[in-house]
């Protein structure tokens, strides 16, 4: 997806673009205060299904960047939209801690171990046996899988941590059942983020720092494309993957003269 003119909307990845274990990047604050001065509607986004909003917004600060509740769409929150968009009201098993169970309660989903719709694996720092076992058995029993991103491994001070995508795998051996994943690489968690701010593909651009998740699903979604190089990918890295970012740029603060 090639350069357009001034974008409208911006929809900007988490950690690796903003911040990096906890600390703000260089021109991330400025970035954001343009997106506010300029009135360009915005979605800060974010696979990590563990914490709400409100949780994203306190860490965010404590680095010192000021992102509103409402400008937070987390892989939970789109999960939430799209078991709404599929079954209005419906009932559903959940692996996962309060981003995912306050996103599906306040959807209007009932929360049970008793015949649900649905089963939805989301992130967890707890996985219990327990847990997965019953999610097994209520699949093999008709729930329909649902998780809330494909991340097998997440970061922790000690090193990687098993993830949803992890799982996920466990379960889907156990039961033969593939899940379906919002969060990235699928573009449904951005077209979902476009309709919680109204706005289009066609005037909205994707800012992350991963090859395999932000850049393939912002180009799947419609969307202008910048790899920033802060995180996750280098530049010897992009020549792997058979499709390119609209732009690279070494930083976010590169991004604010495109506000």
């Amino acid at each position: 997806m090639g350069v357009r003119d001034t974008p409208k909307c911006w929809l900007t990845d988490m950690d690796g673009v903003l911040v990096r274990e906890e600390h703000a990047l260089p021109g991330a604050a400025e970035f954001l205060q343009r997106l506010v001065d300029r009135e360009r509607p915005f979605l800060v986004l974010t696979n990590n299904s563990i914490f709400t909003p409100r949780d994203l917004a306190a860490r965010l600060m404590r680095s010192g960047l000021v992102v509103p509740e409402p400008s937070i769409w987390t892989s939970a929150l789109a999960t939430a939209a799209f078991l709404t968009d599929q079954l209005p009201g419906g009932s559903a098993y959940v692996i996962g801690e309060a981003g995912l169970t306050t996103a599906l309660h306040e959807a209007g989903y009932t929360l049970t171990d008793v015949g649900p719709d649905f089963v939805v694996l989301g992130e967890t720092r707890t996985y219990s046996f327990e847990a997965i076992t019953k999610a097994i058995r209520l699949i093999l029993a008709g729930a329909r899988f649902i998780a809330t991103n494909p991340d097998v491994t997440g970061p922790s001070a000690e090193g990687p941590l098993p993830a949803t995508g992890s799982v996920a795998a466990m379960i889907t051996k156990a039961t033969g059942r593939e899940p379906y994943f919002v969060g990235k690489p699928n573009p449904m968690m951005f077209r979902s983020a476009l309709n919680r701010i109204e706005a289009h593909s066609e005037s909205t651009v994707m800012v992350g720092d991963r090859m395999d998740t932000d850049v393939v699903a912002g180009i799947e979604a419609g969307l202008e494309t910048i790899l920033v190089l802060t995180g996750s990918t280098s530049v010897e890295e992009i020549e792997r993957y058979p499709f390119r970012p609209s732009r690279v740029l070494p930083s976010i603060a590169e991004a604010i003269d495109l506000v």
